[in-house]
């Protein structure tokens, strides 16, 4: 075996093993409205494929929206496509399908909503990619295992950026909980002492003591 032929099948098992496709299968009822979230990273491609049964009588609509309410897609009377969009920032994405049966129309059964995302290296096209810069196969898999380890990086990246912020929040909130237990004993000695002033100066009063 020579060695760009092991170094294919290593990365191409190195692929299989890290990059997950998400396919999901649901059902959706006359008038109903089902959405998918997902928190994606900054600056990843995401595609999607989506398929409906038919349902007579029925509409559905697709729209693929951030958490500040802005429209990445929209698809009304979908029943097949594809939709792809680009996150400019870490944030939560949802995507909602909706199903319009008019008033009047009966009973209609239940569709079948087939939606299979991809995210990152998978959504990327690589054989447009060598077709366009007339990559070699062996280029293409080297391209494949940068994209992806450069992936990596940047998702080991987030994690400790996020471990960063949660020890800053956990010393933050320590910090606060001490000063507020030693605000709340010096407090509590403060009116002890008051109470210990007050019945001296009573029981003078009342001559119960000299």
């Amino acid at each position: 075996m020579s060695v760009e032929s092991l170094m294919l099948r290593s990365a191409a098992a190195l692929l299989v093993v890290v990059v997950q496709v998400e396919a999901v299968m649901f059902h959706l009822s006359p008038n109903q409205r089902k959405c998918l979230k997902e928190e994606i990273h900054k600056d990843v491609l995401v595609t999607g494929e989506y398929t409906l049964s038919e349902g007579p009588g029925q509409t559905a609509s697709l729209k693929v929206t951030d958490s500040k309410g802005h429209v990445l897609y929209n698809k009304e009377d979908a029943v097949k496509g594809k939709f792809a969009f680009t996150t400019e920032e870490y944030d939560m994405f949802e995507i909602c399908f909706e199903s319009h049966l008019p008033s009047g129309s009966g009973h209609s059964a239940e569709r079948e909503v087939f939606l299979r995302m991809k995210r990152g290296v998978e959504a990327k096209n690589y054989a447009d990619i060598a077709k366009a810069e007339k990559l070699k196969p062996m280029e293409v898999e080297l391209k494949k295992l940068e994209d992806l380890s450069e992936s990596i990086v940047n998702d080991f990246a987030y994690m400790r950026a996020r471990e960063e912020e949660m020890r800053d929040t956990n010393e933050s909130t320590h910090s606060r909980v001490l000063y507020f237990s030693i605000f709340s004993m010096c407090c509590l000695l403060a009116l002890a002492s008051w109470q210990v002033l007050y019945l001296r100066r009573y029981f003078k009063a009342k001559k119960l003591i000299e």
